[in-house]
């Protein structure tokens, strides 16, 4: 990857790991654009201020496949080095038999359909040795699930996880770089307040394993200290 005039897309900037993400890679002279799903000022506006220009807010809500669509026609012409696809919701940490199927549905269109739909269509901007990296947690781990809970959300990262490896396996001769990546246990809204990680310890590991795998091709499911995780 070349070190000038990198341009990176993060999809769903607006808050917390996505913003702390967009500002990491601003900090290594990255050219940044990023999405916000509303139409509301965010933080990600606010960075976008103070950048100098070099980092633009674009609008999708990735859960709406036309959007997707419309961004990536209005990113035509954009030689990607980064695609880093950054969403995530967990409902109420109950048994399965419990939960709705409108609730299970909801946590898994999020979590998993959408990111792939978004890799599949923004994708083809990113250049032949570029990276395509999708937000995943150890949570997603089968063979690491030996504690239970959490059971539609685990299941949603696995499913990430798989469709992410149907992706790699449909593609072989790609020269690019697939990256599951897992920030942590980080302090957000999702992880909660018992989390291990504030957000500046786990968010300059992510980039660095980003960055360190860059031009390394295949498939990788690895941690914010780029060690790999089971799958």
């Amino acid at each position: 990857m070349s070190q000038n005039h990198r341009t990176a897309l993060v999809v769903g900037a607006s808050r917390s790991l996505g913003l702390a993400l967009a500002a990491e890679l601003l900090r290594r002279d990255w050219h940044v654009i990023g999405t916000v799903r509303g139409e509301q000022r965010t933080g990600l506006h606010d960075l976008a201020d103070s950048s100098e220009g070099r980092l633009t807010v674009e609008r999708l809500d990735i859960t709406a496949p036309e959007q997707t669509s419309a961004l990536r026609d209005r990113l035509a012409g954009h030689d990607l080095d980064l695609l880093f696809v950054n969403a995530g919701v967990a409902h109420a940490n109950i048994p399965v038999s419990e939960v709705t199927t409108e609730s299970f549905t909801e946590v898994m269109v999020t979590n998993a359909l959408s990111p792939l739909r978004v890799v599949e269509t923004l994708g083809p901007l990113v250049t032949e040795t570029g990276t395509i990296a999708v937000m995943s947690s150890r949570q997603g781990s089968i063979s690491m699930n030996t504690n239970g809970g959490n059971e539609v959300y685990r299941a949603s990262k696995s499913a990430l996880n798989q469709l992410m490896r149907g992706y790699a396996a449909r593609r072989a001769d790609d020269k690019r770089t697939l990256l599951l990546l897992n920030p942590g246990w980080v302090r957000t809204g999702l992880g909660g307040p018992g989390a291990l990680l504030e957000i500046e310890e786990s968010i300059p590991g992510v980039v660095d394993t980003v960055e360190a795998r860059a031009g390394e091709g295949g498939l990788h499911f690895v941690d914010y200290q780029n060690q790999p995780l089971p799958w």
